[in-house]
């Protein structure tokens, strides 16, 4: 595996592991769950700034997700759609550049 395959799967660790354990302390803090964190979210105007701007983010990034995939028959790569929405971008974005960057025998 090439060292920038390596830094792309390290980053979707990361992108996966650090976000998820700022979330679920939150929960587990607050005893609110799911819900409670996404009207944590639009608490004020930066906060719903920047749901916006990562919602926008993985649209895109399914939009271009979807099209390389049907182009180049990379059909494993549709794994870093859900990620993306269930994780966050900070996972799909590095995982789809992960699996993307594999060499296609």
């Amino acid at each position: 595996m090439s060292p920038l395959r390596m830094i792309f799967l390290a980053l979707a660790l990361w992108g996966a592991t650090h976000p998820m354990y700022h979330f679920v302390s939150y929960m587990v803090t607050t005893g609110e769950g799911f819900g409670g964190m996404i009207d944590a979210w639009y608490v004020n105007a930066s906060t719903t700034g920047l749901v916006w701007d990562l919602t926008i983010s993985a649209i895109t990034l399914t939009v271009w997700i979807l099209a390389e995939t049907f182009t180049r028959k990379n059909w494993i790569a549709l794994v870093a759609i859900p990620a993306t929405f269930l994780i966050g971008v900070s996972c799909g974005l590095p995982l789809y550049l992960f699996l993307r960057s594999r060499p296609i025998t």
